[in-house]
């Protein structure tokens, strides 16, 4: 369903044809009557219903592309922070030997083994900046992923009420009753209820 559209064609588009064509029939020879009215406005409704739902299908796709992407984001970020932790454990294993060497060294060499420690010292911080912004990157990729997951879920509730309320507008055709009709109107109106909760982000 995510990713490939709205699917309404199926079995219950033959029903509401047949049924069509039979109201079509029976308007002719009662004057209009009340199964021809009821053709015309579900077949109007079931259109609409349709249409939304094809939008609604189009965004269910967008978003789960978008939570792929952003989870793939956060899959670089997070590899690209622990190689800079790796850089800084070199530079920590360099500092420590430096230090070590500075203690067993005479007076006169300490100072260019102190010089060593202060530039190991200050690229650590350096890469452990970088390091930092590049695992809050990968966390604010993740969340938007999630949030982008949340809302293909929502698109996906809405779509399949709509596809349902399709159908049962198919079956209040072909029965004529008309409280199948008023459950394919509270399935599609729960199904715009998700759609519009999806595009608010909730």
């Amino acid at each position: 369903m995510s990713g490939h559209g709205f699917h309404v064609h199926g079995p219950h588009d033959h029903a509401l044809e047949h049924a069509a064509h039979g109201a079509h029939k029976d308007s002719h020879d009662d004057g209009h009557g009340e199964g021809g009215g009821m053709t015309a406005q579900i077949a109007v409704v079931t259109a609409i219903i349709a249409t939304i739902g094809a939008l609604f299908g189009y965004m269910g796709g967008a978003t789960q592309a978008n939570a792929g992407l952003y989870k793939n984001n956060a899959a670089i970020s997070k590899t690209e922070a622990a190689n800079k932790w790796s850089y800084f454990q070199s530079k920590s294993t360099k500092q420590s030997l430096a230090e070590f060497a500075r203690d067993l060294a005479p007076d006169d060499k300490k100072v260019a083994y102190q010089g060593k420690i202060d530039r190991y010292e200050k690229e650590k911080n350096e890469i452990k900046l970088d390091a930092e912004k590049l695992e809050a990157e990968s966390t604010a990729w993740d969340k938007s992923s999630d949030v982008q997951m949340h809302q293909h879920h929502r698109w996906a509730q809405a779509t399949t009420l709509l596809q349902v309320s399709i159908a049962l507008a198919a079956i209040a055709l072909l029965t004529r009753k008309k409280w199948l009709e008023y459950a394919m109107f509270v399935l599609a109106g729960a199904g715009v209820l998700l759609g519009g909760l999806a595009a608010l982000h909730i």
